[in-house]
């Protein structure tokens, strides 16, 4: 079942909502290590606290990176591909991808 334009519009719209949000929350966590540091917190509390951003950074660009793969492969095949194929295939590639980060 192929998705109309309006479909995949809303999608879209759907995904950036989701990012947004994301972004946003990182933005808040910023926010605290801001205050954190202006406080004199434990220099162990800022470190983990700046390893949470990073992470929470990490996931919004591995998202991004995942998401626009999907619709480059949607777009060239020209027809449905099987979403479980499809994140079957993620998952390989990102547990390859975090093994070389190690």
């Amino acid at each position: 079942m192929a998705l109309g334009n309006e479909d995949v519009a809303e999608a879209k719209t759907e995904e950036s909502v989701r990012i947004l949000n994301r972004l946003a929350r990182i933005e808040g966590q910023v926010r605290g290590l801001q205050r954190m540091i202006e406080e004199g917190k434990d220099c162990e509390q800022i470190l983990a606290q700046l390893a949470a951003v990073k992470s929470a950074l990490d996931r919004v660009g591995t998202h991004l990176i995942s998401h626009h793969m999907k619709e480059c492969l949607q777009d060239e095949a020209g027809v449905e591909l099987d979403p479980a194929t499809v994140e079957k295939a993620f998952d390989i590639f990102f547990k390859y991808v975090q093994c070389m980060r190690s």
